[in-house]
């Protein structure tokens, strides 16, 4: 089966008409994208949008082929341009599945949102699964057969792929592409490495892909460290390497404050942007959690952990670090630098880097500040990737 895309940007396409921001003055040449549209072995259009035949001569194809149109956004059309000789565009009921001629199979997923999916099956066998914008697949057997190639907005709607996953509609194998791509995603290259983390890719518009065809599925590195000052957005980018997998567990080190509601606030903050799908536990005994088989970890944060391994030792006392504290804690981030090394999870871990700051006017200040930047390389050592966020941007340090 072979698919032509003839946009792959929102609605209101990338760069948006008359919008001054960053993504859009970047979305030029190959980066520029027109609104979604597929057309399948020159005979299945899915959503006829404005300039959809000057797309495909753009390409090299010519619409006249075109026995059947269906449309997948919430809006009914016609589109703003309807090419002469076209067959009316139509819908599929969901559920439905509607066989042409030309031997495709077309069957109408239904969604958590308003709109169509469609799951094309070509004469070949292969399978395509096809979301619209802000749609999320809810009409799917589970467990699901993999499908060969997923097109959906991935990062509008990382939980939508973590669902897809989770009942096996994306496989190991499976080709995911990002469309719907507009304005609000980061622009140039960091959209190419967000899309990476998730184990999907962008391709440019007027593209022809082979479905079945293999390409080399981005993974996510098995362990990765953040690191980051305050505020710096390492927390989200973290949660972010892992929107699209389901069933994380979020490890928090920092537990509960009585009486401090600025700390409750921040813990609320987080928890309320984290997927519903994933499941949170609070604890600083990592090494148990490390060494079982499971779900992805996202341990935030290896400063709190720190400060709860230096409690345990009573590190803030000159004379207890200096008479067996100070040996007993470098046991204890050797453990864990161990247990990271030895671990089968996939892990994102998230680190404050305070280093390059004031240096602390007391003992004990200087203390942690050592022994975090200690704790911080032991760790990367053992990650294949390694970033430095800085004012929300991340800098890949390895990997």
């Amino acid at each position: 089966m072979e698919l032509t895309l003839l946009g792959t940007g929102a609605p209101d396409g990338l760069p948006r008409h008359g919008c001054p921001c960053a993504s859009c003055a970047a979305a030029v040449g190959e980066e520029a994208r027109a609104a979604t549209s597929l057309l399948i072995d020159g005979a299945l259009l899915i959503d006829l949008t404005p300039g959809a035949a000057f797309a495909a001569a753009r390409a090299g194809y010519s619409l006249v082929g075109v026995r059947q149109v269906l449309l997948s956004h919430p809006h009914a059309g016609p589109a703003v341009e309807f090419p002469a000789g076209l067959p009316a565009p139509g819908r599929v009921p969901d559920g439905r599945t509607l066989s042409l001629i030309s031997g495709h199979r077309v069957r109408a997923v239904a969604l958590d949102s308003p709109g169509t999916g469609y799951e094309i099956t070509g004469p070949d066998g292969t399978r395509l699964l096809y979301l619209p914008p802000g749609g999320g697949a809810a009409g799917l057997p589970d467990p699901a057969e993999p499908h060969d190639m997923v097109l959906l907005d991935v990062l509008g709607r990382p939980d939508a792929l973590a669902a897809l996953r989770a009942s096996g509609a994306v496989g190991a194998t499976t080709d995911v592409l990002a469309v719907h791509l507009d304005h609000t995603v980061p622009p140039g290259r960091e959209l190419h490495r967000r899309l990476a983390t998730a184990g999907a890719r962008a391709v440019p518009d007027g593209r022809t892909l082979i479905v079945g065809e293999y390409h080399a599925v981005p993974d996510l590195p098995r362990r990765t460290l953040v690191l980051g000052g305050a505020r710096s957005g390492k927390s989200l980018e973290a949660e972010r390497r892992l929107a699209a997998f389901p069933d994380v567990l979020y490890v928090a080190t920092g537990g509960t404050r009585a009486g401090d509601p600025e700390w409750a606030a921040r813990v609320a903050a987080h928890r309320e942007r984290r997927p519903g799908s994933w499941r949170t536990t609070e604890t600083c005994d990592l090494a148990p959690l490390l060494a079982e088989d499971g779900p992805p970890l996202l341990i935030d944060c290896l400063a709190l952990w720190l400060t709860d391994a230096m409690d345990s030792v009573s590190a803030w006392d000159d004379e207890k670090w200096a008479h067996g504290g100070e040996h007993a804690l470098h046991e204890r981030v050797s453990a864990l630098v161990a247990a990271v090394r030895a671990t089968s999870r996939t892990v994102v871990a998230v680190s404050n880097e305070v280093g390059a700051g004031v240096v602390p006017a007391t003992a004990a200040g200087r203390r942690f500040r050592d022994e975090l930047g200690r704790l911080n390389a032991g760790f990367a050592d053992e990650c294949e990737q390694v970033l430095l966020v800085v004012a929300g941007q991340p800098m890949p340090l390895r990997g």
